[in-house]
């Protein structure tokens, strides 16, 4: 049994997945939580002290880290012990936390695909450029890699392989659609990372279609459904990280992400990306200093993490799947529905925090009993879908089906 965590990250997301930890460190041992500001890390501590989130007692300890130091994190590995890494940092650093994890041997979790930079909506399959090339030394390591282990990428990715496996027989479509129906009180703000949530929708709009990439732009295309307890919801197709594993990995022709936005957000976006505001490349002012404007417009965003008190309301985010069973066409919504108030109350976070932190530490805890300790890299729906998804159901995030029966939890023995 691997034991002892080091999570790396100090926003909404890791205060999650410090506050899971905590609740199931009986299972994941020691807890260490590293950013590049101690500062953040301590708050998080201090919330899960207040919460009381610890069940075995014990403290979490905390570290300053710049994670592309790669001797750095290393030196971090070996000092703690740590033999699960949990990276909910900047998927910039997605690759030297990777090099730290092969040379230490402890198991690599993350939540997205690595990005450069100076880079956006790379040419699929993104995975290809980046992560799927160290495949080779995890296993040569005997080291656990489980990607994109958040929600979505991960739950849905999990959700789809259940569908592929339990309720079809040959299947058509997979669209993953990710609504928001909570209101922060805010004009504008992003739910995470202005930054990274930018920059999914300033490129090109990735999709899989007729079994081959399909490219289009941002809002281009959209549709309307009217979803468990949020009701009716507008949702567009944009790009996002599990298309590009699901398209290699399952034989489905038709696989497309489709994300709620508000007319507001897409009014904000358009005026700031027109202006070239979203530009992740420098520019230099009238006065001579070189800036670049995401960062800028990042800089006067509210933090993420501070929207959380006041948030209401709830998400949905599920699988469509439509195929064929015993002959006969099928459809089925595969789903979850989170509240943000309930996620504030227990760990401190909004409700898109919670759905990203609390799988990876499901994930985690699969790893330490060995049930996914499988010694190279892959993807969430290359691994087995029921004993994540029953823990994601004792966790806090459950999962429900609406098909022709109707609608109920999904329970796994």
């Amino acid at each position: 049994m691997k034991k002892n965590v080091l999570i790396i990250g100090g926003g909404g997301v890791a205060q999650v997945v410090a506050h899971k930890c905590a609740q199931n460190n009986d299972v994941l041992g020691q807890i260490v939580l590293a950013s590049r500001t101690q500062e953040k890390c301590d708050a998080i501590v201090k919330s899960v002290e207040e919460k009381g989130s610890m069940k075995v007692p014990g403290r979490i300890q905390t570290y300053a880290l710049d994670a592309l130091d790669i001797p750095a994190t290393e030196d971090l590995i070996r000092k703690t012990e740590s033999r699960i890494v949990i990276n909910v940092g900047s998927a910039f650093i997605n690759m030297s936390v990777m090099t730290a994890c092969i040379n230490t041997g402890a198991a690599y979790l993350d939540t997205a695909i690595h990005e450069e930079p100076d880079k956006i909506c790379e040419d699929p399959p993104w995975y290809g450029n980046y992560e799927w090339t160290r495949k080779d030394e995890f296993a040569k390591a005997e080291t656990t890699a489980i990607l994109g282990v958040g929600f979505d990428p991960g739950v849905v990715n999990a959700y789809a392989k259940l569908a592929v496996d339990e309720y079809f027989d040959s299947v058509d479509s997979i669209d993953i659609i990710d609504i928001n129906a909570g209101d922060h009180g805010r004009y504008f703000a992003t739910n995470f990372d202005p930054e990274i949530n930018f920059r999914e929708f300033t490129g090109r709009v990735w999709s899989w279609q007729n079994r081959q990439w399909t490219k289009n732009k941002m809002f281009e295309h959209s549709r309307t459904d009217n979803l468990p307890v949020v009701g009716e919801r507008t949702s567009y197709m944009t790009g996002h990280d599990e298309i590009h594993s699901l398209s290699k990995n399952l034989d489905v022709p038709n696989i497309r992400f489709w994300m709620g936005f508000g007319e507001r957000y897409i009014n904000v976006f358009t005026v700031l990306n027109s202006l070239g505001l979203l530009s992740e490349q420098p520019v230099t002012t009238a006065e001579g200093q070189e800036v670049v404007p995401l960062k800028v417009v990042k800089a006067v965003l509210p933090d993420p993490s501070s929207l959380a008190p006041n948030y209401t309301g709830k998400t949905c985010i599920g699988d469509l799947v439509k195929g064929k069973k015993d002959g006969k066409e099928r459809e089925v919504f595969i789903y979850n529905v989170a509240d943000h108030k309930d996620a504030y109350n227990e760990v401190g976070s909004q409700g898109i925090s919670y759905t990203a932190g609390v799988p990876p530490v499901a994930a985690a805890m699969l790893v330490a009993d060995g049930t996914w300790d499988i010694g190279t890299m892959a993807n969430v729906e290359e691994l087995p879908p029921q004993p994540f998804l029953n823990l994601l159901n004792q966790m806090g995030l459950p999962t429900s089906i609406r098909d022709e029966e109707g609608e109920r939890p999904l329970h796994f023995s």
